[in-house]
């Protein structure tokens, strides 16, 4: 059963592919704030709005100091693709075992058209300096959502 993240707690620790011969993990980003935003699925249209927006932002978010890393349960491969489609220098890890998205409780039940199934709820983190939870943004709604989330990082 995926636990209940809130403000405060400490962020969990992964450590997951970025290629094939890189990994990332929260620890590696110690001191510095980071935005975890998971996502359904690459090159879907709510997606690569959402990976655009922060691509956009993403000398934004160096000033403030914070790392942007996009999660979803795709394979590398298709990240590859995706950021190259899209000409995307976003750091963006595939966690297809699904383990990091049940700890961060956003591999969810959903519907569509009455057909029930699992999958990403659009779900997005601030963790601060010190690896703890300044922010959630549950069930996002892309327009205008990269820009709130610059703003959060830069008043943090």
């Amino acid at each position: 059963m995926p636990q209940t993240l809130t403000i405060g707690d400490p962020a969990p620790d992964f450590d997951l592919p970025v290629s094939t011969e890189t990994t990332c993990s929260l620890r590696s980003l110690a001191g510095r704030k980071a935005v975890l935003y998971f996502y359904p699925k690459d090159d879907t249209s709510g997606c690569t709005k959402e990976a655009i927006d922060f691509n956009a932002l993403r000398g934004a978010f160096d000033d403030a100091n914070t790392a942007v890393i996009g999660i979803s349960p795709d394979p590398i491969a298709s990240h590859a693709k995706f950021k190259a489609k899209h000409g995307l220098d976003l750091t963006l890890l595939s966690d297809d075992s699904k383990a990091m998205l049940e700890e961060y409780g956003v591999w969810a039940q959903k519907s569509m058209y009455g057909r029930t199934y699992m999958g990403v709820e659009r779900t997005t983190f601030l963790i601060d300096r010190e690896g703890r939870i300044a922010k959630i943004w549950p069930k996002v709604k892309v327009p205008g959502h990269a820009a709130d989330v610059l703003a959060a990082a830069q008043a943090l």
